[in-house]
């Protein structure tokens, strides 16, 4: 994994956790867990691209 979704992901993740016990039942807290994955997948490539960090970026791997 590059350097950019590690920061990325441990960032999501990090502020997930924090706010995890808050959320509810383990059932909630693994469909917020869930769809916050589901968003940060989208948006980790636009946000990658807006930093300039965006290579040859593809969801097809060789």
């Amino acid at each position: 994994m590059d350097p950019v979704s590690l920061v990325f992901y441990a960032i999501v993740c990090g502020c997930l956790g924090l706010a995890g016990p808050r959320l509810g039942t383990a059932p909630v807290r693994l469909g917020i867990g869930a769809m916050v994955g589901v968003v940060a997948v989208a948006v980790l490539p636009s946000l990658r691209s807006l930093l300039g960090l965006a290579e040859s970026y593809s969801l097809i791997s060789p």
